[in-house]
């Protein structure tokens, strides 16, 4: 094992009440690839701004290799003294690295590099300090939410930058997928304090559940421990009793850690208030257009919405997804075509700006819109501090401004006054912004098991494939002309539709071109055949899967136990590592393994 570039130890950190970090830790050795996950709150940003440097903490070790470098992904960047954002991202290269490097990045990100940088919005912005850290290929790159602000092709290609680069890596993300595709090692910082996982996001949340039964089950024998103590201390003998004053501390030293056992922070509890039914028919859109200038954003599009459909609209930035969005629900009028909304329609949005948040107004205020303590949910009275439970909020938090809320508390509120009101439309623009692991996990419950209908806007190929009916996307990905197809099922799904539309179109063309002479082979023969090392791996291949099969099934069978990780943590972490390299393996022969085969095909047909 190399040894770590960066190490933090032991790390402690508290803003006044209860400690923030407690015992902490993060370990980087070249070439990892980290997502660091928790709770929102949990001290994830804290973690990642003590490794860069830029939070001091109060107590631990904290130790980087002096020749090392480290780029931290800003929030808020400084473009004081930059006239171009060109110019803002060179200043981040280190002498001997190569200027082509931002240029390339830039032009991945959407940016030309003239822009000035005080005219940017806060996506322009992240894209720019993007490419400022990714441009050294610095020893360890520390992105805190990386793939906020971007559209779906540029998260997808971040992802093979990020899967190539040489950089060992740490990444906060609530993007699931993105998550799975990067990263190798998973850390898990939960109530102050640190564990970690040697592989990567796929396997965190079994391997989380795992290890929270385990602490429960602990508890509950530490439990029964102290009441056998008890037991003894009231109906022994007393002199035995009075003699053994180290059995007695024992007892109290348990006493102490069951009373101070803090267990995990809860699940948001919420369930959508019932309104009532709408029509059957919620939305008529017949040959729809917009245009803004000579640019088409919309051409003819027609689509019917009906009750319990639950639609997702995807695209790159720029691409019209909130001007058809707007369109359907009749907030903008179409330059042509008709939209027709059905009956009984109770609409609810949530947007992606958070505009309907009045900073200066309290958590109280904002959820009961000033009408006192109580709110009506489902049509029972309900006093707003029990409410703000339900979603993680603590009583005290009632009176407090929500520009003191974070990101992710901003987007669980507003989530918490949409469920409180009768709705039967919802309306979702990029609604998984900030949230964490688990509110993420409750608003794709709410959203498959949602009476009414659904239309969403978002980036999050995950949650649109555990969500959504179908799927509206441009025609033309790379270069949306105005024209818009809807597919059937969730983003995946459209993947595999447009690119079977792709092949038939392309088997078209081909038809229609005049056929091509076969080249001949050196012995005359016309017909043109695998060779000798592609017949051998053809026919070898299918073993060397099944050993590779066997061997996975034969971890697994002892992976199963459930007290392995309990009792030998490290020999589960080098089962699980031992099992990824396998089946990453096995990925590889079987992609080879069906090339070939299709190659034969084609061959002898």
């Amino acid at each position: 094992m190399a040894p770590p570039i960066l190490k933090l130890d032991d790390i402690f950190l508290s803003f006044g009440g209860a400690p923030l970090l407690a015992g902490a830790g993060l370990q980087i050795e070249p070439g990892d690839k980290i997502c660091l996950v928790g709770r929102n709150g949990s001290g994830k940003s804290t973690l990642l701004k003590i490794a860069a440097g830029l939070v001091e903490a109060q107590s631990g070790e904290v130790f980087r290799h002096p020749s090392s470098t480290v780029r931290y992904l800003e929030q808020a960047p400084d473009f004081a003294d930059f006239n171009t954002v060109q110019a803002y991202a060179e200043a981040g290269l280190g002498p001997g690295d190569d200027p082509y490097r931002v240029t390339y990045l830039l032009s991945h990100l959407g940016l030309s590099g003239e822009e000035d940088p005080k005219m940017l919005s806060g996506g322009e912005s992240r894209r720019a300090a993007l490419a400022r850290v990714m441009a050294p290929e610095p020893d360890i790159l520390l992105l805190d939410e990386p793939t906020n602000h971007l559209d779906l092709p540029t998260i997808e290609w971040l992802e093979g930058e990020l899967q190539k680069t040489r950089s060992a890596l740490v990444l906060i993300s609530h993007d699931r997928r993105f998550l799975e595709k990067v990263s190798t090692a998973t850390v898990w910082l939960d109530r102050g304090t640190s564990r970690r996982l040697d592989r990567g996001f796929a396997h965190f949340e079994a391997w989380r559940d795992q290890v929270l039964e385990a602490e429960e089950l602990e508890q509950h024998k530490l439990g029964k421990s102290i009441e056998r103590e008890e037991h003894w201390l009231r109906y022994g003998v007393t002199a035995r009793r009075k003699r053994n004053m180290r059995r007695l501390g024992e007892l109290q030293t348990m006493r102490s850690n069951y009373r101070g056992h803090k267990g995990p922070q809860g699940t948001v509890q919420a369930t959508v208030s019932d309104a009532q039914e709408s029509g059957k028919l919620v939305i008529e859109a017949d040959k729809i257009t917009k245009s803004f200038g000579e640019r088409a954003i919309v051409t003819p599009f027609s689509i019917r919405v009906h009750r319990g459909d639950c639609i997702g609209l995807v695209g790159p930035n720029g691409a019209g997804k909130t001007t058809l969005l707007k369109m359907l629900t009749g907030q903008l009028s179409p330059d042509s075509g008709i939209v027709k909304l059905g009956t009984n329609l109770e609409i609810a949005t949530l947007d992606q700006k958070r505009e309907d948040l009045d900073l200066e107004d309290t958590l109280a205020n904002y959820l009961t819109d000033g009408r006192g303590e109580n709110l009506l949910v489902n049509g029972e009275q309900r006093h707003v501090t029990g409410y703000m439970k339900e979603f993680l909020f603590q009583p005290e938090q009632a009176r407090t401004p929500i520009r003191n809320l974070s990101g992710g508390e901003r987007a669980r509120l507003m989530l918490a006054r949409i469920l409180s009101r009768p709705t039967n439309l919802l309306i979702l623009d990029e609604p998984t912004n900030d949230l964490d692991i688990e509110t993420l996990d409750l608003l794709q419950e709410i959203v498959a098991g949602f009476p009414g209908t659904v239309i969403l806007v978002s980036h999050d190929r995950d949650f649109l494939d555990r969500t959504v009916t179908s799927t509206i996307a441009p025609a033309v990905p790379d270069a949306p002309d105005g024209r818009w197809i809807e597919y059937a099922g969730g983003y995946s799904d459209m993947l595999v539709q447009r690119k079977g539309a792709l092949e038939e179109r392309r088997k078209a063309e081909k038809a229609t071109e005049k056929p091509k002479t076969q080249p001949a082979t050196a012995s005359g023969n016309s017909k043109v055949k695998l060779s000798f090392k592609q017949k051998f791996a053809l026919e070898n291949l299918p073993k060397e899967m099944a050993k590779a099969e066997a061997e996975i099934a034969k971890r697994e069978q002892v992976m199963a136990d459930p007290n392995l990780f309990t009792r030998d943590p490290a020999a589960f972490n080098r089962l699980a590592g031992e099992m990824e390299k396998l089946r990453a393996t096995l990925t590889d022969m079987e992609e080879e393994w069906l090339e070939l085969e299709m190659l034969r095909e084609e061959l002898e047909g």
